[in-house]
C-alpha cells in the first residue's frame, strides 16, 4: 500500500519548509529510518527519515518552498504506481496546540497491511532508551505523528514513566548501528576532510555523527611533528621567503550564494522586521570597571576549582533579564492591534554559525543563577555550532541579546527579531575615564545598543531600561546573589 511522505511540522511556529536536497533518489528502495531528504526551515536544517520502507517516488523538487503537511512523495510497494492525487494538498490535519486531540494514538497502515504507530525514528529511539510505551504518548506532529519532543514532554509530565533499567542495546539496521546514519552535510564534510565515518564516534542525539565529530576526527588524525626543530641559520633579507598571501576563508570570489535555507530565512526575517516595525536605536555607554573586576575574580576561582567561568556576556544576559522585570514593556510583542506583555523572560542569545546566525533561547533567564545561565548559553552555542539544535531551542524568545564586542565593534544597530519589541546589542570593553575631583581615573566602558519598536515603546521608557541595566552592571555582586 502506498504511503504518503509529507512535509513534517518540526516546531510549534513552523509554517513552511524548503526542500534542500533529496538524499534518496526516485526509484530507490529505502528502509525505515533511512534519510530521505534534507529539509531547510527558518531556523535549522534537518534530515527527514523514512517512516516506512518502499520505493521512493517524489512529487516535489529541491528548492521548493512548501507549507507543512504538503505531500512531497510516496513510498510504494513493488510494481505499485504513485496515486494521481499528489501535490500541494495536505494529507491530514496538522495538530494545533490547545485544540481537541484524539484520545487514542494515531495508527497507520503499512505497505504489508499491518498497523503501526505513527512516530518519527528519533521518537522511537528516545522511547526505547527511556522505556516509554509510545501508545501512551500524544503526538503533535502532522496528523498526530509522535515526535521526540512529545516523548520528552511525556517524561516530564510522568517522571515514573522512565523506569530504571540497563541501557537498551543500540538499535541496528542491516547490521549497522544507527550512529552510522549521518546527514548529507556531514557526509560531504567527511569527504572534504578525508575522514572515514566508520571510525567516528557520534556525540549527537541518538549517537548521531555531527560535523564537529568529523572535524575533531580529522584534527586527531593529523600527524604530529616528532623531530626536534632545527635552529635556522641567519638569512639576509634577500634570502628570506616572501610572505604568504592571506588566505580567504568562507565564500570565495566568484561564488554565487543562493538566498535559500538559513541565509534565505535570515533575509526574509530581517526584511520583514524592518518593513513591519518602526525601529529606533539608543546608544548608551556604561561603566563596566567593577563588572570586569568581578569576572576576573570569578575566573581565578573557577580555574582553581576546574569549573567553567561565566563570560561577560553571561553576566550581561542575566542583568538584561533582571532589568526587564522593572521594564516589562520591553519584554513584549505586538499581536494584531494589541501589545502583549509576556509573563516569562526568555532571552534569545545570538550565535554566529557557518552561513548565518541562530538565536537559541535561555528560558526564565531572570530566575537562573549566573552559573546556570553560563551553562545554558555554552550548551546552546555548542549545539548551534555542531548542528544539533532543535527548533524548540530557538522558539519563544521574548527579548534578545546580540554581542559583537569580540570583533572590536563599539556600536551597532541590531535588528529586532519578529515577535519581540526590543533587542540589546553589546559592544567591546574599552578604556575610558571619569573625573574624581580634578583627577582623571581610568575606567573600562562599553556601549550598549538598544533597538526597539517605536510602535510599542517610546524613547524615554527605552532610555530608562538602559539606565536600570547600567545600574545593575555597576553593582555586579548583586548578579551573583540573584
Amino acid at each position: 500500500m502506498a504511503e504518503q511522505i509529507v512535509l513534517p511540522k518540526l516546531g510549534l511556529t513552523m509554517q513552511e519548509g524548503v526542500i534542500g536536497e533529496w538524499v534518496a533518489t526516485p526509484g530507490q528502495h529505502v528502509g525505515m529510518g533511512d534519510v530521505l531528504l534534507r529539509l531547510e526551515t527558518d531556523k535549522v536544517d534537518i534530515d527527514v527519515e523514512a517512516e516506512a520502507e518502499g520505493i521512493l517516488a517524489t512529487t516535489a523538487k529541491a528548492g521548493d518552498v512548501l507549507p507543512v503537511g504538503t505531500v512531497i512523495g510516496w513510498l510504494l510497494g513493488d510494481g505499485e504506481a504513485a496515486p494521481d492525487a499528489v501535490g500541494t494538498e495536505q494529507s491530514s490535519a496538522v495538530a494545533v496546540p490547545g485544540e481537541a486531540e484524539a484520545p487514542t494514538p494515531l495508527v497507520a497502515s503499512s505497505s504489508d497491511g499491518s498497523s503501526r504507530l505513527k512516530s518519527s525514528p528519533n521518537a522511537r529511539r528516545v522511547a526505547a532508551a527511556e522505556n516509554v510505551d509510545l501508545t501512551t504518548v500524544r503526538g503533535s506532529g502532522p496528523g498526530g505523528r509522535i515526535v521526540s519532543e512529545d516523548v520528552e514532554d511525556h517524561l516530564a509530565a510522568n517522571p515514573a514513566a522512565a523506569e530504571t533499567s540497563e541501557p537498551a542495546e543500540k538499535s541496528r539496521r542491516n547490521g549497522e548501528s544507527i550512529a552510522a546514519f549521518v546527514g548529507p552535510l556531514v557526509r560531504r564534510r567527511a569527504v572534504e576532510l578525508g575522514v572515514d565515518l566508520a571510525q567516528v564516534v557520534g556525540t549527537g542525539p541518538g549517537d548521531r555523527i555531527t560535523t564537529a565529530d568529523v572535524e575533531n576526527a580529522a584534527r586527531s588524525a593529523e600527524p604530529l611533528q616528532t623531530s626536534s626543530p632545527k635552529t635556522p641559520s641567519p638569512k639576509t633579507a634577500s634570502q628570506m621567503p616572501a610572505p604568504a598571501a592571506a588566505s580567504v576563508t568562507g565564500p570565495q570570489p566568484g561564488d554565487v550564494i543562493p538566498l535559500s535555507g538559513m541565509r534565505g530565512a535570515i533575509a526574509r526575517n530581517m526584511v520583514d522586521s524592518l518593513q513591519t516595525m518602526a525601529q529606533l536605536t539608543h546608544g548608551y555607554e556604561v561603566d563596566v570597571t567593577e563588572l570586569v573586576a568581578v569576572r576576573s575574580g570569578l575566573k581565578s576561582e573557577h580555574i582553581d576549582s576546574g569549573s567553567t567561568t561565566p563570560s561577560l556576556n553571561d553576566l550581561i544576559v542575566k542583568a538584561a533579564a533582571l532589568a526587564l522585570r522593572q521594564h516589562p514593556l520591553l519584554n513584549a510583542g505586538i499581536e494584531g492591534d494589541k501589545i502583549t506583555l509576556y509573563e516569562r523572560i526568555d532571552i534569545g542569545v545570538a550565535v554566529a554559525v557557518e552561513g548565518g546566525l541562530v538565536v537559541p533561547v535561555v528560558r526564565s533567564a531572570d530566575a537562573l543563577s549566573v552559573s546556570a545561565v553560563s551553562e545554558r548559553t555554552r550548551a546552546l552555542a555548542t549545539a548551534a555550532r555542531t548542528g544539533t539544535l532543535g527548533l524548540a531551542d530557538m522558539e519563544g524568545a521574548t527579548f534578545s541579546v546580540s554581542t559583537l564586542g569580540a570583533y572590536g565593534v563599539d556600536f551597532f544597530t541590531p535588528v529586532v527579531n519578529p515577535g519581540n519589541v526590543a533587542i540589546l546589542g553589546v559592544g567591546r570593553v574599552r578604556d575610558g575615564f571619569r573625573w574624581e575631583g580634578e583627577v582623571p581615573k581610568r575606567t573600562q566602558v562599553m556601549t550598549l545598543s538598544l533597538t526597539f519598536d517605536h510602535r510599542a515603546v517610546d524613547g524615554a521608557p527605552a532610555a530608562e531600561y538602559l539606565r536600570t541595566l547600567s545600574g545593575i552592571l555597576a553593582r555586579p555582586l548583586s548578579l551573583l546573589a540573584g
